[in-house]
């Protein structure tokens, strides 16, 4: 099993790079990291480096680029201008992927329906989604470019349960588009492993390691800043069954990424950061897969 960074672990910690991230995750023994959209466009717009440069970087390298994470909020668009606007986004983030050799999307679900006047059923949901994710086919297919559905436990996401992401992916039903595994999101919406345990291995793509503290299923405060690194002592999650059940169905990914929101790890030097996840990630691999 290799082994990946995700730029949610450290993308607060001062003067963060995503150039630094890229050399010390090679020196501290990753194999992949996930770029957050979010620190790229930062740097981006700093003029810290080009999107060339970067790409010139993973040619002379190791270390490769898992996914681009991610294309939020790509569903549930209610004029053609906001549909427009995503696959605009979409188009720009394939230019980006073709330059840095990256082959995986992490796509977002939107949120906060509510707060827009709409009250969507989870059929309603589900549809709209296949709908954008067949369109989205057509843009990345010729690239070769894969989909991967991010569900986010929290109630005001319009896709937070693991069966619902599934049950897009299988609808679609391309080899392009798959579900992004966090733990952290399937126990915060109290995912089913029973959902788990039936589907098709071959269909995840994206494997986020991480822990968390024990809170309540769907409080407000039960959020991405309760995330541990895995085995940490407050830890909750089973992590011998999310390892076990990924090994029984198949699931083909190969990487283990971790993926931490936390902001007292925030407190860490970015090289520290990177140097303690790669740590925690490798005793989880050592012990559990």
């Amino acid at each position: 099993m290799k082994i990946g960074f995700n730029e949610g672990c450290n993308r607060f910690c001062k003067d963060h790079s995503v150039m630094k991230d890229l050399e010390y995750c090679e020196k501290y023994g990753f194999d992949y990291i996930d770029i957050q959209s979010e620190c790229l466009n930062r740097d981006l717009e700093a003029g810290k480096y080009t999107i060339e440069e970067m790409g010139e970087w993973f040619k002379n390298h190791k270390l490769k680029m898992l996914s681009y994470n991610a294309l939020c909020f790509f569903n549930m668009k209610q004029t053609q201008a906001e549909k427009d606007a995503v696959m605009a986004e979409l188009d720009e983030v394939i230019r980006r992927c073709n330059i840095l050799g990256c082959k995986m999307i992490v796509v977002v679900p939107s949120m906060d329906m509510a707060e827009r006047g709409l009250q969507p059923t989870r059929k309603t949901i589900r549809e709209d989604a296949v709908a954008v994710l067949n369109e989205m086919v057509k843009k990345v297919e010729p690239y070769g470019i894969k989909l991967s559905i991010e569900f986010c436990g929290a109630p005001a996401m319009t896709i937070n349960r693991f069966e619902d992401a599934y049950a897009i992916v299988s609808e679609v039903n391309s080899p392009l588009v798959g579900v992004t595994l966090d733990q952290y999101h399937f126990y915060a919406m109290a995912s089913e492993f029973c959902d788990l345990e039936k589907a098709d291995g071959k269909k995840i793509f994206v494997w986020h390691l991480n822990g968390t503290e024990d809170m309540p299923i769907g409080a407000p405060y039960n959020n991405d800043e309760k995330r541990l690194w895995p085995g940490e002592e407050g830890d909750c999650l089973d992590h011998k069954r999310y390892a076990d059940t990924l090994k029984k169905i198949g699931f083909e990914g190969d990487v283990c990424t971790i993926e931490v929101f936390r902001p007292a790890y925030y407190e860490l030097s970015q090289e520290e950061n990177v140097k303690k996840a790669a740590e925690v990630t490798k005793a989880h691999v050592a012990k559990y897969c």
